[in-house]
């Protein structure tokens, strides 16, 4: 694995980290390939209850596209240097938002573009009070990528959406907390155990019951209510026949703290 990108698990928390604080975190192609590999790995592994994604440094968690790369790239006419949408931002986007488990971001500083997409593909953000948001795409003539488009009119409403993408601005902590981008704002100091916190939660909770959460909030977006309904009743069944639904029943009745398997 490349060093701009971190990756640790320890009791079921997986910790990824973009590594390039020197860069404010820009992706970089070996970076855009790591990162992939990486949450796919993550996504994939049983033992990983929980994602946490931050970034090293305080002034950015990610600032998207490493322009310095992307220009030179265009110098040489290279015939895929836009192709990186299909071979690592959809990748990425897709393992974080369809990973059978809860994903936090700990967002350090500036979520830029790309950037600003992997903090919206996460399922729970937890920023510093020194962060900002921005979508930047239009600002170098180009369309929402990295699911954007997709995930920011479900977090803030179609109107706000189009706003901050067609005049980007920075869009800081407290205002990112009202409009429902972040979840938690907390001291930057404070930042990394409050991430950790919340991860730890959550990988410590019935990851079969997260799973299911996640699937259907994201099928109940494109169905109808009906349509949901029978999905609800083919995931409680999966959540009911779990061990940790016995386990929490067991749990109740002897009015005792539950263990989780996440099985």
């Amino acid at each position: 694995m490349a060093d701009s990108v971190l990756y640790e698990v320890s009791d079921g928390l997986a910790t990824i980290t973009l590594n390039r604080p020197e860069a404010m975190n820009a992706l970089n192609v070996a970076t855009k390939v790591a990162l992939r590999d990486i949450v796919r790995e993550a996504a994939d592994d049983p033992a990983v209850r929980a994602v946490l994604l931050t970034a090293a440094g305080d002034r950015a968690f990610c600032v998207g596209q490493d322009l310095k790369e992307h220009i030179g790239l265009l110098a040489e006419g290279s015939a895929h240097v836009m192709s990186t949408v299909k071979e690592h931002y959809n990748p990425i986007v897709r393992a974080l938002t369809e990973a059978p488990k809860p994903v936090v971001a700990a967002v350090n500083g500036v979520a830029a573009g790309a950037g600003f997409g992997l903090a919206l593909a996460a399922d729970y953000r937890v920023v510093a009070d020194t962060a900002g948001f921005n979508t930047s795409f239009a600002g170098v003539a180009l369309t929402a990528d990295s699911g954007v488009s997709w995930t920011l009119p479900r977090v803030i409403g179609p109107g706000r959406a189009a706003d901050l993408l067609f005049f980007p601005r920075t869009v800081k902590a407290q205002e990112a907390y009202e409009l429902g981008i972040a979840n938690r704002v907390v001291p930057s100091a404070s930042l990394r155990t409050a991430g950790e916190q919340v991860a730890r939660m959550l990988a410590e909770g019935p990851t079969v019951a997260y799973a299911a959460i996640k699937e259907a909030v994201a099928y109940g977006f494109s169905h109808s209510l009906s349509e949901t309904l029978e999905k609800e009743d083919e995931l409680q069944g999966r959540a009911g026949a779990s061990e940790d639904h016995a386990i929490a029943v067991r749990a109740f009745v002897d009015k005792e703290e539950p263990k989780y398997l996440g099985r």
